[in-house]
């Protein structure tokens, strides 16, 4: 195989389309699938008419349902595939621009938050698309497409 693909997932619908799409681009390149998901714990937690500490599970647990979600998610991956996966703990945006230096494309999903939201909240695929190094696809919501 030649080539790398790297397809940032995080358990949702349009995640698994991004997946899918990857999965699809490497097939015709002859490429290797880079799956990659990011984990963290929250920096803030907003909780109306609460006022106290929160219970954050242990960073351990949380690197473990990450592990757990990814060997979900590739589970059904094509077996002509050469797939490899890759937990990290850090922000999601920095984590796919780091993997994806030296890939030949970054597959992102769309999660749709456009317009006041989205520029309020920011996103990974807005991320990718200012800064990756390398070509970036952000696979639509089914809405969307």
């Amino acid at each position: 195989m030649s080539g790398r693909i790297v397809v940032g997932v995080d358990g949702s619908v349009e995640s698994r389309r991004a997946l899918e799409f990857g999965y699809e681009e490497a097939r015709r390149r002859g490429a290797t699938v880079d799956v990659v998901y990011a984990y963290s714990l929250p920096t803030t937690m907003a909780m109306p008419g609460y006022m106290g500490p929160v219970d954050m599970p242990p960073i351990d647990e949380l690197a473990q349902d990450a592990k757990e979600l990814m060997a979900r998610l590739v589970e059904s991956a094509p077996r002509d595939l050469e797939i490899q996966t890759i937990t990290a703990r850090g922000p999601a945006a920095r984590t796919l621009l780091d993997v994806a230096r030296g890939a030949d494309l970054l597959v992102v999903g769309s999660r749709g938050r456009g317009g006041f939201r989205g520029l309020l909240l920011g996103s990974t695929s807005h991320q990718a698309i200012s800064h990756a190094p390398c070509p970036v696809v952000v696979v639509p919501t089914a809405r969307d497409a």
